[in-house]
């Protein structure tokens, strides 16, 4: 071999190593990359969280049992079933009556649970859920005590009235002398009490929550009469566009839970009737 031949047989040699070196650093690098990006497992979306405003005192509605220290009551299980169709994460967060709907307005509650009535000043305001239940202005009165039938039986006396509620707006409409002598309440149980103890002549209550209250309490007290109206309560949201679809979504939650009878069952179960429907 000449020494022309012998260089030209090294540059091939070394040409060859220098491919093969450079394979060999692809494909370590390839290795590393692959190392340095581990696959990921898909996770699922945070539930969607709707914070709920409630007195936490308005039995059978929504309260706090005593003994677990949670909150109870037709509302907590209607909206636990609301929750399970809609995805919502519900929290609860509770406050005087007549701050709740101050909370709402700042947004720091997204809805109020405390069987809202649905009036026309609301609505001028709020969007509602459908209703849920009707349930009447109801005056409540001492065990034996059949002399008070209606507001025109309290002239001269006192009704327990509670603080922020629709019933003060119904008996100044009717009382306009100002003949029956209004007591304010923060809690609707503060007036029951005072009813049967004699310190008031009558309060008044949603039928539903008098029924449930005489029930549940035992407390000397009889309904006065007959219902007076009949109240539509539903879920007051701000008047938002991003709540439209929101709203949309409780209601055909409702919907289903009225077709399957769900919603009567927890009605019965709290209240002892059947009050999700206006003609019952």
């Amino acid at each position: 071999m000449n020494k022309k031949t012998r260089g030209t047989h090294k540059t091939v040699t070394l040409a060859m190593l220098a491919f093969v070196l450079l394979l060999t650093a692809c494909g370590e690098n390839t290795g590393k990359v692959g190392a340095a990006v581990p696959s990921k497992e898909p996770t699922e979306a945070p539930a969607k969280k709707l914070v709920i405003g409630s007195t936490g005192g308005f039995y059978p509605y929504v309260f706090q049992n005593s003994d677990t220290n949670k909150l109870e009551g037709f509302e907590v299980d209607l909206w636990g079933e609301i929750a399970k169709l809609t995805g919502y994460e519900v929290e609860w967060q509770t406050s005087e009556f007549s701050g709740l709907f101050g909370l709402l307005d700042t947004g720091k509650i997204d809805t109020i649970a405390n069987s809202i009535a649905v009036t026309e000043e609301r609505k001028k305001k709020y969007l509602f859920s459908e209703p849920y239940v009707f349930s009447g202005a109801q005056l409540v009165v001492k065990e034996g005590n059949d002399a008070i039938q209606s507001l025109e039986d309290l002239k001269g006396k006192k009704i327990g009235i509670q603080l922020g509620t629709n019933f003060a707006n119904l008996v100044k409409d009717f009382d306009k002398n100002g003949e029956i002598e209004i007591v304010n309440y923060e809690s609707a149980e503060a007036g029951f009490q005072d009813v049967a103890i004699g310190r008031i002549d009558a309060t008044f209550a949603t039928k539903a929550s008098a029924l449930g209250t005489i029930q549940k309490t035992k407390l000397p007290l009889q309904l006065g009469g007959k219902q007076l109206t009949t109240i539509p309560a539903a879920n007051p949201f701000l008047n938002k566009e991003e709540n439209k679809e929101l709203i949309d979504g409780v209601n055909d939650a409702l919907k289903q839970l009225r077709e399957n009878g769900k919603l009567a069952e927890i009605s019965t179960k709290w209240f002892t009737q059947d009050l999700t429907n206006p003609d019952n």
